[in-house]
């Protein structure tokens, strides 16, 4: 009977380590002007996070010459990445010091973009339209409005929280429930399951490798990531707040 528990045990399969996987909001622009949530503060986020792998909001077909600006001039030219203060002036710099992969994941591009303008520029012009128009402006409004009413307004602790996600969800939804379908690829809904498409491939690359993967995008998406991201079990979703404490 020993024997044969002994032999069982040494049968067993050895567990699968879960890679950690965070979601950081950024807010792009604001990370230039802000005074507490800025590039600096970003730099002394991600040091303490020590990722392995960060995911970037880079589209996968500019990635190549964004690195290529970077190792050449030591600074971003491609236009697309050059618009993210936390890829320009804090990931790319941090990735000739810390030992990470940048995985570019954003389903992001430009003929999408443009049809997505254009086609919000056509319905707020629409006489046909004014009722949905209004329930859009009005939602991201009262989204505005709730969120200044916090004072916590570019806070990175009220940012990486479900009250945060909540007050976005009061415009996004809306948006996304009025034009998801019409905006076609550029649609709400729709960019967050091209984004994701991208990300899941990174998770299913690197699944039980036991690494910490960091996910980087406009702090609007993270509450959609978060909901995604939940319904798996190959991953450890971590929480930002211990490593925000880390953050002097």
């Amino acid at each position: 009977m020993i024997l044969s528990c002994v032999q069982q045990q040494d049968t067993q399969v050895p567990e699968k380590p879960l890679n950690e996987v965070l979601v950081l909001g950024a807010i792009h622009g604001g990370h230039n002007t802000d005074p507490v949530y800025n590039t600096t503060y970003l730099d002394k986020l991600i040091r303490e996070i020590k990722p392995d792998y960060i995911l970037a909001e880079i589209p996968p077909d500019r990635m190549q010459e964004a690195m290529k600006g970077f190792k050449r001039d030591d600074s971003i030219s491609e236009p697309r990445v050059m618009r993210f203060p936390e890829y320009v002036d804090v990931v790319f710099p941090l990735s000739k010091e810390l030992d990470f992969e940048i995985i570019p994941t954003a389903g992001w591009t430009r003929p999408m973009a443009e049809e997505r303008s254009a086609k919000l520029r056509a319905i707020s012009k629409d006489s046909s339209r004014v009722e949905d128009w209004k329930a859009y402006t009005t939602a991201n409004q009262l989204s505005d409005s709730l969120y200044k009413a916090t004072g916590k307004v570019n806070d990175p602790y009220f940012i990486h929280t479900h009250t945060y996600d909540s007050i976005q969800d009061v415009a996004l939804q809306t948006y996304n429930r009025l034009f998801n379908v019409e905006l076609g690829l550029g649609g709400w809904e729709n960019i967050n399951i091209a984004h994701y498409w991208h990300i899941e491939k990174a998770l299913e690359t690197h699944r039980y490798k036991g690494k910490r993967m960091l996910i980087i995008y406009g702090a609007g998406h993270k509450g959609w990531f978060l909901r995604e991201l939940r319904k798996r079990d190959d991953i450890k979703l971590l929480d930002m707040k211990p490593f925000l404490d880390k953050v002097k």
